[in-house]
């Protein structure tokens, strides 16, 4: 009998990374309608049933200390806003509502913040088109 191949587990994130995962968290909770739920590894975002970023916990999404998140139907000024950011690269190369932000200081949580506010926002549009 063959043995189906598994997936290689994703790496192990940095303890600097999971600090900075529950920073994010914490604020993140703060949020009207905003919720977490762990996830494979990772703490997933939602506003009310729509999910709008992941965060390390115990596993990475790569290399680096990368964090996910989702916007759908970019608007032309935030889709260059993402080109400019050296930071931001892409979850998914097939589907690109995907993203993921690298945070390499502190400093960078601001930025982490704000990208995952965007994320946060587009998540409110996805609940009233689906309605």
């Amino acid at each position: 009998m063959r043995r189906k191949k598994t997936p290689p587990l994703s790496p192990l994130v940095s303890e600097e990374m999971k600090a900075w995962s529950w920073a994010l968290a914490s604020e993140v909770a703060k949020w009207p309608g905003a919720g977490a739920r762990s996830f494979f590894g990772f703490t997933a975002l939602y506003r009310g049933d729509k999910i709008f970023g992941a965060l390390p916990r115990t596993r990475s999404l790569g290399k680096g200390n990368l964090l996910g998140f989702r916007i759908d139907d970019l608007p032309a000024q935030l889709k260059s806003k993402l080109q400019k950011d050296p930071r931001v690269g892409f979850f998914d190369k097939n589907n690109t509502r995907w993203f993921t932000f690298e945070l390499s200081c502190d400093a960078d949580l601001h930025a982490a913040l704000d990208w995952l506010g965007d994320a946060y926002e587009g998540a409110a549009k996805r609940r009233k088109s689906n309605k």
